[in-house]
């Protein structure tokens, strides 16, 4: 990500890069889990922010009703993934593939 923002003669603050980082660990993390495993990850990053698409072999969609909030139930594992990669990026879609599966992209903003 710093490569291409200083290829592109791009500021990137520190704050963007942390949260693509996170956004990125919990798409691969939900593509390993729950969609058979990663077949593509893309990193690009223009004016808009930093695109991480990544692609998995599941055609099931990822469940998006799940929320961040104070009502969180401290003694389960899993299910903050989505409600986290939904507050730190925007443009996220999911698009099934041609040959199955699926990728996901989202869209962390430059700050």
């Amino acid at each position: 990500m710093t490569e291409r923002c200083r290829d592109r003669a791009l500021t990137c603050p520190d704050e963007t890069l942390e949260d693509a980082l996170l956004v990125a660990s919990e798409l691969t993390t939900n593509a390993i889990l729950h969609g058979g495993g990663i077949t593509r990850f893309e990193v690009d990053v223009d004016t808009c922010g930093v695109r991480l698409s990544v692609s998995d072999r599941s055609d099931e969609l990822p469940d998006t009703t799940a929320q961040l909030g104070t009502d969180v139930d401290r003694s389960r594992t899993g299910g903050r993934g989505w409600p986290i990669v939904s507050l730190l990026a925007r443009d996220v879609r999911v698009a099934g593939l041609p040959r199955g599966g699926k990728c996901v992209t989202a869209v962390v903003p430059l700050r």
